[in-house]
């Protein structure tokens, strides 16, 4: 009996102390700030809806709301402190080039229940100290979906904003951690 007592406080004792998986901070510790420059937006405001695209891509101002989520994330995360271009460490440089909304889902009548939204920018982030480009990403998607009937019904511009912090989410975990 003291045996499988024994067995059963080891097998507690395990699981407790986890299976060592974590997350860590990509960046050398001397990296401790970043600047986020606004993001530019590449998307041709001439470009129409076509039988390949079913909605508009050109949205003004968007790559202005993706900028301050992108700081808003990275003051809320910690890991580096936002600073001016001249002192920080950091550089992440961002091109919003492609908005995308389509539907998902529709009802007995042919009514679009659900939509998806994604954001495409190009990102790249610069290590100042050593002039290194730290990493770069073409087409960096960030997405949600929404419906639009129902008790969880959102907006369009509220389906964008989950898009945009979904982005600005993605973007500060790619840049801060190991997996």
């Amino acid at each position: 009996m003291r045996q499988v007592t024994n067995l059963l406080l080891t097998i507690f004792i395990i699981g407790l102390s986890g299976c060592g998986y974590t997350t860590g901070s990509l960046l050398p510790t001397e990296l401790d700030s970043i600047h986020v420059e606004n993001f530019s937006n590449a998307i041709d405001p001439t470009r129409e809806m076509s039988d390949r695209r079913a909605s508009y891509s050109y949205r003004p101002g968007l790559e202005g709301n993706i900028t301050r989520a992108v700081i808003d994330e990275f003051i809320f995360d910690g890991t580096l402190k936002i600073d001016n271009a001249k002192q920080s460490d950091l550089l992440l440089r961002g091109e919003f080039n492609d908005f995308r909304q389509f539907p998902l889902s529709y009802d007995g009548g042919d009514n679009v229940e659900e939509f998806r939204v994604e954001l495409q920018v190009d990102i790249e982030l610069y290590n100042k100290l050593t002039g290194d480009t730290l990493w770069k990403e073409n087409n960096f998607v960030g997405q949600t979906s929404y419906t639009v009937s129902g008790l969880n019904a959102k907006t369009e511009n509220e389906g964008v904003n989950a898009a945009v912090k979904d982005l600005a989410q993605r973007i500060v975990e790619r840049t801060v951690e190991a997996w």
